[in-house]
């Protein structure tokens, strides 16, 4: 097991990717908080799949974007495991709405959530991993943040290209003691996307080379390279997992 006893913390944990990361660490031996921010039902039902496996796990509300609830999560995580060695800054929104209907609420809610929700779970999980062997952070992206251009998404496109940027940065702060790397998705098979024209759907599955869209499962699987040790020269790195998106 690569992460055997490891503290992992996923936001945006209830569902998704987040949901697949949570369980794919457990399913190595990880111990993980996962968050959620309405929807605790769920949330319970991730715990109780990682409680299935052997492991332990715990629910906890938070929004990312507000620094009190981080501030209080990040404390609450370690008054119950002790420490945190893995950090996956996974939750994220997006309003489908062309550029110019969109409001100043709503780009502001996105960059919250998306940009600024990574720095303030990096700010305040950092004093806790300070001195862990293999301490790492993971930031989910996505390829709207690096060349793919959507005008409805505008906000979120600005959102995750800024989360590549916080990534290098941070990459640097951080060195040597921990890594921190991001994983680009491209269009990924999840309940926020199961609402999208059929036509978008079969339009956009001819661009990629694979022919199909991606699982939650396979995202995971390239969050957990970069944090085990397999990756442990790896630092600053942006993995772009989109099934040869062109």
């Amino acid at each position: 097991m690569k992460f055997k006893d490891k503290i992992v913390l996923v936001t945006g944990s209830s569902r998704g990717i987040g949901r697949a990361t949570a369980i794919a660490f457990a399913k190595e031996g990880a111990n993980v908080v996962v968050n959620y921010v309405k929807n605790k039902e769920a949330a319970d039902a991730v715990v109780s799949s990682i409680k299935s496996l052997g492991r332990d796990a715990v629910a906890m509300q938070a929004d990312v974007s507000s620094e009190d609830d981080v501030k209080r999560m990040m404390e609450e995580a370690v008054q119950h495991f002790g420490a945190i060695d893995v950090l996956i800054n996974n939750a994220g929104i997006v309003f489908d709405i062309p550029i110019l209907e969109k409001t100043v609420g709503e780009w502001e809610r996105t960059l919250r959530v998306n940009l600024i929700g990574p720095f303030l779970c990096i700010k305040y999980a950092l004093p806790y991993m300070k001195g862990r062997p293999g301490a790492s952070i993971v930031n989910i992206s996505s390829t709207n943040g690096i060349d793919t251009l959507s005008t409805d998404d505008a906000d979120y496109d600005a959102s995750k290209a800024g989360v590549i940027s916080l990534t290098k940065n941070f990459s640097q702060a951080l060195a040597p003691d921990i890594r921190v790397n991001c994983v680009a998705p491209g269009w990924v098979d999840t309940e926020i996307n199961k609402d999208l024209p059929k036509e978008l759907i079969e339009s956009e599955t001819e661009k990629i080379a694979m022919k199909r869209w991606g699982r939650p499962e396979e995202i995971a699987k390239a969050v957990l390279f970069l944090c085990s040790d397999d990756a442990s020269f790896i630092t600053g790195s942006v993995l772009v997992a989109d099934g040869g998106y062109k």
